[in-house]
């Protein structure tokens, strides 16, 4: 997320949000094989996974199924897993967005983008917006998706600590119980606080030179509660060549950006140490398109 900002809370429950959202090269890997028993079976190299129906590979797949039900559908799914649990770097989500489209190419359904999107959308509220990635506004409850194209590619340090994880709905339930009072009420204040967002030049230059700060409203939670965000955080704004640094999603992973491949890696390697006397694990990642 390079912006996530808080709009109000939605006749559905949900939060209406303004964001800018961007792939990067931080991937799980997926591999999918037909099987003819009609049945899903996951399997992962990661043994801290729930691997059961609550999993969003499977709901996705059963989402899709259920299409379907006079055909038997099954696979076999077996993940790989990169993206560190519970980060605020939706890996579950690209997961769930990764399985429709490896699906409705390999069971041959047809399905057209945005028969995905909608039931990309019963999933998560992010997950659309993996079923293209790139970079993105993404409005409403995060499917509401525009196209940014950024004027350069940037490239960033990840830091988490792999024993902290926070649950979503308590940060977004926190940030409610706080700031509320200040949640806008209806389309037009909506629609002109997404014009603001569209209005802003995430540029090469506006970063580069520090004009833009990364915005990231549920930050102002986390990391007064949290002393792995605020620790990543104060590390970051210590690193001179950092151009911009924030927490990611609803945390607990932090990134800081960087313009230049070489300066980036030579930051990492020089503050690898020190990232693990922190406790944290750490990835050298870039923008991708």
């Amino acid at each position: 997320n390079l912006h996530l900002e808080v709009l109000g809370k939605r006749k559905d429950g949900y939060h209406e949000l303004a964001m800018l959202m961007q792939s990067i090269n931080l991937e799980d890997y997926l591999e999918i094989e037909l099987n003819n028993n009609g049945v899903i079976n996951l399997s992962s190299n990661n043994n801290e996974l729930d691997l059961k129906e609550d999993n969003l590979i499977i709901k996705a797949a059963n989402i899709l199924r259920n299409c379907y039900p006079d055909r038997k559908l099954g696979a076999n799914i077996f993940l790989n897993k990169n993206i560190p649990i519970g980060a605020g770097l939706a890996g579950g989500s690209s997961n769930a967005a990764a399985t429709l489209i490896g699906l409705n190419k390999l069971w041959a359904l047809n399905l057209d983008q945005p028969i995905l999107k909608r039931l990309a959308l019963n999933l998560g509220s992010d997950v659309p917006f993996f079923l293209e990635g790139g970079s993105q506004y993404c409005f409403g409850r995060g499917e509401v998706l525009e196209k940014y194209r950024f004027d350069s590619r940037f490239f960033m340090i990840i830091l988490k600590n792999p024993k902290v994880s926070l649950s979503t709905s308590e940060i977004y339930q926190k940030y409610s119980d706080k700031f509320q009072m200040n949640y806008l009420n209806s389309e037009v204040e909506y629609e002109n606080k997404r014009n603001i967002l569209r209005s802003i030049d995430f540029s090469y230059d506006n970063f580069v030179n520090r004009r833009i700060k990364i915005r990231n409203d549920l930050q102002k939670i986390v990391q007064n509660e949290n002393k792995s965000v605020s620790d990543a955080l104060n590390l970051f704004s210590k690193i001179k060549e950092c151009i911009s640094f924030s927490m990611s999603g609803s945390g607990p992973s932090c990134y800081g950006l960087f313009d230049n491949y070489e300066i980036a890696q030579h930051v990492y390697e020089k503050n690898k140490k020190l990232f693990l006397s922190f406790g944290y694990d750490s990835w050298l990642c870039e923008f991708q398109s």
